[in-house]
Order: C-alpha cells, then structure tokens, then sequence
C-alpha cells in the first residue's frame, strides 16, 4: 500500500503533469505541421521543381527501377529516401522555427511582468537589536556633551 501511495504523490506532481501535457499536444502539434509541410508546402515546391512529389525521391540500393513509386521500391529492396527525409527535415525545421516563435512571444509577455517585480524597491532588513542599541547609546553620548 506504501508503494501506491508514494506513486500517487509521484505522479500528481505538477512537474509530471506538466510533462504529460506537453508530451500530448506536443504530439498533435507535430501532426499539425507534418499535415501542414506534406499537404501545404511540399506541394508547391514540389511544382516548382516539376511537378514531382518530394517524398518519392529515392537512390535504390537493391536494383530497383527509378520510377517505382518509393512504396513499392521499398518492398522490392533497400532504397535510400533521401525525399522522405528532406519533407521531415523540413518539418523539423518549421516546427523548431514555430516553437522558438512561442518561446519569444511568450517572454515578450512575461517580461514587463518580471521588471514590475524587480523595479520595486526592496526595503533593507532591519538592523539587530544590539546595532540599534549601541547607537541609541552613541548618539545619546554625543547629545549629552
């Protein structure tokens, strides 16, 4: 019973919740860029470049025909999917560029919270008693003389 409740305590900290959370939409975001490079972008550049689909671009290492759609390339042997893997470096790199976008408006929104904080004026802490006695006592010699 001990080991359950030490696993409730674990898993309802907020730093693991927090994870949780992040893992999920992070995944969903994921999907939303991959839809968002494969069905948005890809096609375009894919146009540019002549009409070609960008993710069937592969160099086959088992003696497979150029103009097998790369599915069917991979069943019939080894292929390097050097397409495949530039529309996911893309990905990666759209995904990075949005985060870092959210990571920057967010500090843009945090910031003036932060300086209100530290523009305020911290009071000095009070003397010790003793400090406050002895110049109680030094500034009563001095008004006696």
């Amino acid at each position: 019973m001990a080991m359950l409740e030490e696993f409730k305590k674990f898993a309802m900290k907020g730093n693991v919740v927090d994870l949780a959370v992040g893992v999920i939409i992070g995944g969903a975001f994921g999907r939303i860029v991959d839809s968002l490079v494969q069905d948005v972008i890809m096609p375009p550049v894919g146009k540019l470049f002549g009409g070609l689909d960008f993710a069937n671009y592969y160099i086959p290492l088992n003696g497979q025909h150029y103009g097998l759609p790369l599915a069917e390339a991979k069943k019939a042997g080894a292929v390097l999917a050097y397409g495949n893997f530039l529309t996911i470096l893309l990905n990666f790199l759209i995904l990075a560029f949005v985060i870092f976008q959210m990571v920057r408006l967010m500090n843009r929104l945090r910031s003036p919270f932060h300086h209100e904080m530290d523009e305020a004026p911290v009071a000095p802490p009070p003397p010790p008693e003793d400090i406050v006695l002895l110049r109680e006592i030094r500034d009563a010699l001095k008004n006696r003389s």
